[in-house]
């Protein structure tokens, strides 16, 4: 009977360090700022980079070079899609209850929380704005979510929605 309890301590224990774990890896805090179409400032968090996602900046910079290349988008429509991606984020997370679940790497080389932003019905917030064309596939780094994403973007691509429309 000795061995069963320690058997049955050792199952309890390994449950309990489960759920930190799980509870760990996700966090929930209200958006008090919406910088653009991919970083947001979670109150008690900071500054929160969403995984997986370029959506284009409000200025002119060295990411458009990207986009002219690669996929012939001008610099005006890559300005007119930052404004909608950021008016996006104001309407659907500025002041709003979000969980961000957590990747491998949690930090990206300015300091800011890598993760994706789940809204409180649910939905994750890096997902749609692919899917709405507001955001891109970063290409430059590995995440587990990649291929979903890489699915939605040519969804909306053949869709011509947003960034992908001509």
């Amino acid at each position: 009977m000795g061995s069963l309890s320690r058997k049955s301590l050792f199952w309890a224990l390994a449950l309990f360090l489960f759920c930190a774990f799980q509870l760990a890896a996700a966090t929930t805090g209200t958006v008090d700022w919406v910088y653009d179409g991919d970083t947001l400032k979670l109150e008690g968090v900071g500054k929160i980079r969403l995984i997986g996602i370029d959506s284009p900046e409000h200025e002119s910079s060295s990411r458009d070079n990207y986009y002219i290349k690669r996929h012939q988008i001008s610099s005006n429509r890559l300005r007119d899609i930052a404004r909608e991606a950021l008016a996006f984020n104001i309407q659907h997370v500025k002041g709003r209850r979000v969980t961000l679940e957590f990747d491998e790497q949690k930090r990206d080389r300015f300091g800011r929380t890598l993760a994706y932003v789940y809204l409180p019905d649910g939905r994750q917030l890096n997902l749609l704005l692919i899917e709405k064309g507001l955001a891109s596939v970063y290409r430059k780094f590995d995440f587990r979510r990649k291929q979903e994403y890489l699915a939605a973007e040519e969804r909306a691509r053949k869709s011509g929605r947003g960034l992908w429309k001509q």
